[in-house]
């Protein structure tokens, strides 16, 4: 793949992202927004205007709203939440949302399950376990999906020799704990005979989790250990940056934000053809299998507090926008029709925990 193609795949998708993805839009300047272990992407300042000539969604402040919204979880959907937690607290200044980058897992098992967080943010569902712990803690989870993203797989722009791209089966091969190549040449011996050097999330990711359940099959040997693993998506920029023989994988976002750094690598699924990872393919399920929903989960019995349930309605609410989740942050928004159905399943839990 060129460098050329990358960045063509690249300002198509987020400057010219196609009609279908969403409606609403919103008005107003980012705020301030507490981070702990931040790894998200810069969300850019500057006003909103609507995406689609219609209103926009934040208005005017009609009451005052005031508290302390605690939210942790995936490094993916970080830069989402960063980004309509700074709209919000701008609209409602006595509202302070504190925002931590731990990944998924490392969430829920320790601030969303034991009861200290509000909102957990993940890179796929909640498992079974997590689930258990939660309910032993009186911690009832709200699935809320938020976007979809493209899982990308990251190189060096000094790699020449992937030509097209990569087949599932290849990352497969590289990834796994089974086959751990350790040169390019052990997985094509027409690739250099250099040490193959893996950049990627660690076990506490989502992004982990759905890289073994899309690649490397939860029955399978499992991910290999011998990389370097890292909960700041940008290390895993910097690395395969610094390296002509290093490949990684991470969310869209952060590839978007970094798109001069480093080549996005197209994916080639069973019989069809190499596919670049963009909005637009993820919307059209064309990029398989590494395209997936984004999530934040609310706590229930904190949606008894008008503000975090009104955090919670206007994370939905712009949902739909291309301004915020496609341009500003890099993944595909919701259709108007996902966001009907997770602003009904809202309500129901927040007048059931009233």
């Amino acid at each position: 793949m060129t460098r050329q193609s990358k960045r063509t795949g690249s300002n198509l998708s987020r400057r010219k992202f196609i009609v279908g993805a969403g409606a609403a839009g919103v008005a107003g300047l980012a705020g301030c927004t507490r981070s702990g272990g931040s790894s998200g992407s810069p969300t850019e300042s500057g006003g909103d205007s609507t995406d689609s000539g219609g209103e926009g969604t934040e208005g005017t402040q009609s009451e005052t709203l005031s508290g302390d919204i605690n939210v942790a979880g995936s490094s993916t959907v970080f830069p989402l939440a960063t980004a309509m937690a700074e709209r919000f607290q701008k609209n409602h200044s006595g509202v302070s949302v504190n925002i931590q980058s731990t990944g998924s897992g490392g969430g829920f098992a320790n601030y969303f399950c034991t009861g200290q967080t509000d909102f957990n943010n993940a890179s796929r569902p909640i498992k079974k376990e997590e689930k258990q712990q939660c309910s032993s803690n009186d911690v009832e989870p709200v699935e809320l999906k938020v976007a979809t993203d493209a899982l990308t797989v990251i190189v060096n722009n000094d790699n020449d020799w992937i030509g097209e791209g990569l087949t599932v089966e290849q990352l497969k091969q590289i990834w796994s704990a089974e086959t751990k190549p350790k040169t390019w040449a052990d997985v094509n011996s027409e690739w250099p005979d250099e040490p193959l050097e893996l950049f990627g999330p660690t076990d506490a990711s989502g992004t982990y989790d759905y890289f073994i359940e899309a690649v490397l099959g939860e029955e399978g040997p499992g991910h290999r250990q011998d990389y370097s693993a890292t909960e700041q998506d940008r290390t895993i920029v910097q690395g395969v940056q610094g390296s002509k023989y290093a490949m990684g994988y991470l969310g869209f976002a952060y590839y978007s934000e970094n798109q001069d750094a480093v080549q996005a690598v197209p994916i080639k699924d069973g019989d069809g053809g190499y596919v670049e990872p963009s909005l637009d393919n993820a919307l059209q399920g064309k990029y398989t299998p590494l395209s997936r929903p984004l999530f934040t989960y609310a706590a229930k019995s904190s949606l008894s507090k008008n503000h975090v349930a009104e955090f919670a309605k206007f994370w939905l609410e712009n949902a739909t926008s291309k301004k915020i989740v496609a341009e500003e942050v890099g993944y595909v928004p919701l259709s108007d029709k996902e966001q009907s159905q997770m602003m009904d399943k809202l309500e129901s839990a927040i007048q059931e925990a009233n």
